[in-house]
């Protein structure tokens, strides 16, 4: 049997489900896949990334916040990593670690899924790192008419807005007017609760989609929902993304419904939280 040892580094990542969803997929394909989660700053992630090479990981998948720093530990970068400069999964082959970015795909494949149809012409997108920049390359991609970068490092949303070009500016956060909004931070995870901006800000004409996947009915999207908003969870970006990581650690193609079906069941499966 083919044996795989992946991971996954970044901050707060003890809730991550992507070691079940690698694992369980990787056994319907007759395969055996180790993935560890690997709790990882800034500062660490280069003696990281060289101590996993050593060890014989054959991938690793990075989150936040290592998705920009990781690039300089890098031997060499994917076209999409190079043009997004962010990386979130990163291959070991022949001693040189390749990085990948697969965010981008995850979100346009979830977004089609999930909210067929809705308007592109005016979006806004919270936050600018690197998740933030995956997601508006693949609203881009997708035909986005303008893009508002919002972030609270205002410098970072002027940077990712320049680097999107003329249909994408920086600025405050106004959702007057918009059709959508994506919120690319790590606000409403479980170990960053909350709201991302003021709940009043939100409008019934707005679709809102979410990153985050832990949990998936975040505040933003109980709020939104309350509303009569179109609303998208992050659950489909983070199968998506990790289908395309796993072909790109094991060379088979993996199922990504059955994927969803399982995280499903992962997340039905949690104990239900507190109530407020």
């Amino acid at each position: 049997m083919a044996s795989f040892l992946t991971g996954l580094i970044g901050s707060g990542i003890g809730p991550s489900l992507s070691p079940a969803l690698h694992e369980v997929e990787a056994a319907h394909h007759g395969l055996r896949c180790v993935y560890r989660l690997v709790e990882v700053g800034d500062d660490d992630v280069g003696d990281l990334l060289a101590m996993a090479a050593r060890l014989g990981f054959d991938g690793l998948n990075v989150t936040h916040p290592c998705k920009q720093s990781v690039i300089p530990h890098l031997d060499e970068l994917s076209p999409d990593a190079a043009e997004l400069g962010a990386v979130n999964t990163v291959v070991f082959r022949d001693g040189r670690a390749i990085g990948h970015n697969t965010d981008w795909k995850g979100f346009a494949q979830s977004f089609a899924r999930g909210l067929p149809g809705a308007s592109l012409d005016r979006v806004v997108l919270l936050g600018a790192g690197g998740a933030g920049t995956a997601v508006a390359h693949a609203l881009l991609t997708m035909g986005a008419g303008h893009i508002l970068v919002v972030d609270e490092d205002e410098d970072r949303a002027r940077a990712l807005a320049r680097r999107l070009g003329e249909r994408a500016e920086a600025g405050p956060l106004v959702l007057k007017g918009a059709d959508g909004l994506v919120h690319a931070t790590p606000t409403g995870m479980a170990h960053h609760p909350g709201l991302p901006l003021p709940a009043e800000l939100l409008h019934p004409g707005l679709w809102v989609a979410d990153i985050v996947y832990r949990p998936l009915e975040t505040e933003l999207l109980e709020r939104a929902r309350a509303l009569g908003c179109r609303t998208l969870d992050g659950g489909g970006m983070v199968v998506f993304q990790a289908a395309h990581a796993f072909r790109l650690f094991t060379g088979r193609e993996p199922d990504a419904e059955r994927m969803l079906s399982h995280l499903k069941d992962l997340i039905c499966e949690e104990p239900s939280p507190p109530s407020r």
